[in-house]
């Protein structure tokens, strides 16, 4: 799972800035380890200014390998993930996810998620017609990741 995307490097030491993809900043002290095209690199140091980090990664030295590895996600696996309350899923949990409703018609499935300022909103497709769900309680009734499954009421304006 993608935790960061490195934006350009920064410092001819082999530094990079990157724009965070996680609500937990804890991703990037120093000694995580981060995954990048398919290598792991610990992280050496890290600092935060006006919403990015500025990493120093195990194994990247100079501008040329920084620069090498711009537009290059950070990910995490999959077992490494911060757990999270109950009823708040990651957003690639939900990618895919076959969409009914109560009475059980398929709607399609989740193909993206946008976000707003209000709340998210759940792309639907694959079905009679192109949806645009808001993720709410008035909506959204069940989650099951298990059966892989989005249980929906549509507002009636929808």
């Amino acid at each position: 799972m993608a935790v960061g995307v490195v934006a350009a490097p920064w410092s001819v030491r082999g530094d990079v800035k990157v724009q965070p993809l996680t609500d937990f900043p804890e991703r990037f002290q120093p000694g995580a380890g981060l995954w990048v095209r398919g290598s792991r690199r610990e992280v050496r140091r890290s600092r935060w200014n006006r919403g990015l980090v500025y990493l120093s990664l195990v194994g990247v030295a100079g501008r040329e390998a920084a620069e090498e590895l711009r537009g290059a996600l950070l990910e995490v696996p999959e077992v490494d993930l911060m757990p999270l309350p109950e009823g708040q899923y990651y957003r690639f949990q939900l990618i895919g996810l076959e969409v009914r409703t109560p009475e059980g018609a398929l709607l399609g499935h989740v193909s993206e998620i946008l976000t707003t300022p209000s709340n998210d909103v759940y792309i639907v497709r694959g079905g009679p017609r192109e949806l645009l769900l808001p993720a709410i309680e008035d909506v959204v009734k069940d989650v099951d990741l298990k059966a892989g499954r989005l249980v929906v009421e549509p507002l009636q304006e929808l």
